[in-house]
């Protein structure tokens, strides 16, 4: 009954690690830019887009295609360094344990 009692208990640990974990990713602000730093999107560690700054120069009523390439490639510039931040901090809570990809 010990043995039942402790695996409870270790996955309530877990659990409470992993919301811990949550809420830091929350507060981990990243970047990502394109076009030298003419488009940045920033983005929390929960993969939330928080913001997009885009340089006047970029905006141009004949170019609309550019801008959302540059849009498209920030975001997902931000997008990637979030998951990287996200992967970073869980294998620090799962010591490394979970498969790959599950991020």
């Amino acid at each position: 009954m010990t043995d039942f009692k402790d695996l409870m208990r270790q996955a309530q640990e877990v659990r409470d690690r992993f919301q811990r974990l949550q809420e830091d990713l929350g507060t981990r602000i990243v970047e990502g830019s394109a076009g030298g730093g003419m488009v940045v999107a920033v983005m929390n560690g929960r993969q939330e887009l928080l913001s997009v700054r885009i340089e006047k120069e970029v905006v141009s009523p004949d170019d609309v295609g550019m801008l959302q390439d540059l849009v498209r490639a920030a975001v997902n510039d931000a997008l990637a360094r979030s998951r990287e931040v996200a992967a970073a901090e869980m294998s620090k809570v799962t010591g490394g344990m979970l498969p790959p990809g599950i991020l």
